[in-house]
């Protein structure tokens, strides 16, 4: 496998390549390589990796690292997790990063990933029982489906086909039902997250249309990121476990 240098990654770079596409696919990777490679040497060192990392509703005010460092970990015991998630990221990442820039790509991915820390905040809250609170989650698919929304959001607006994409979409959403055990709620959350931001990037409000893409993705997307990060908070009142 070709390793790329410095030089065709600089040349990437400054013609818009995905190199940010490239980089999650690739940090993903390697920390789903470290979890496998750590289920053979110690079992517990695994153990403590996961547990570190993963997010739950029930901890996440105390412990707001994780709602980071649970997009970057894979269910250790299959390929199947983090090879479907990577396939969704290239399939709309490398488009999308073209269309925005670099860093504004990575601001729409993170955030994107924080609205799927609050789908499950929502759902901690609002679930029966308050079962919710004692989910722990980890994956990069929060994320994805906020680029989903984006993508659907950039292809309406400039008035592409999207009947294809939404059976793709209509595919990912049922399959945590046909499957199991999969995060639906992070999903939701992500997309939603996802998709205000990029409909605030590409409509938002008429007086500041004229702004610099640049301008309006620190404006909207700092903004978005507070009012999400008060509605985890607000979510967080209603922790039994707090």
């Amino acid at each position: 496998m070709h390793m790329p240098t410095k030089r065709e990654i600089k040349y990437e770079w400054e013609r818009g390549g995905p190199v940010i596409t490239w980089a999650l696919i690739a940090v993903c990777t390697v920390v789903w390589l470290i979890e496998v490679l750590l289920g053979f040497i110690s079992p517990l060192l695994q153990s403590v990796l996961m547990y570190q990392g993963m997010m739950s509703p029930m901890t996440l005010v105390d412990r707001p690292w994780t709602a980071i460092t649970s997009m970057f970990l894979h269910a250790p015991n299959t390929i199947m997790h983090v090879l479907f998630n990577m396939i969704g990221l290239y399939s709309v990442g490398v488009v999308l990063e073209r269309m925005m820039g670099h860093w504004r790509f990575l601001g729409l991915y993170m955030i994107s990933g924080l609205g799927g820390a609050l789908g499950l905040m929502v759902w901690g809250a609002f679930a029966p029982g308050g079962n919710g609170w004692q989910m722990a989650v980890y994956g990069a698919s929060g994320a994805i489906f906020g680029l989903f929304a984006a993508i659907l959001v950039v292809y309406r607006r400039v008035g592409a086909d999207i009947r294809s994409m939404m059976v793709w979409m209509a595919i990912n959403f049922a399959l945590p039902f046909i499957v199991g055990g999969v995060a639906w709620q992070a999903h939701v959350g992500g997309f939603l997250i996802g998709g205000l931001l990029t409909w605030l990037l590409t409509s938002g409000l008429p007086f500041w249309r004229h702004k610099s893409l640049a301008w309006r993705m620190q404006v909207y997307g700092w903004s978005v990121t507070v009012l999400v990060v008060a509605a985890i908070l607000l979510c967080n009142i209603a922790n039994p476990y707090a």
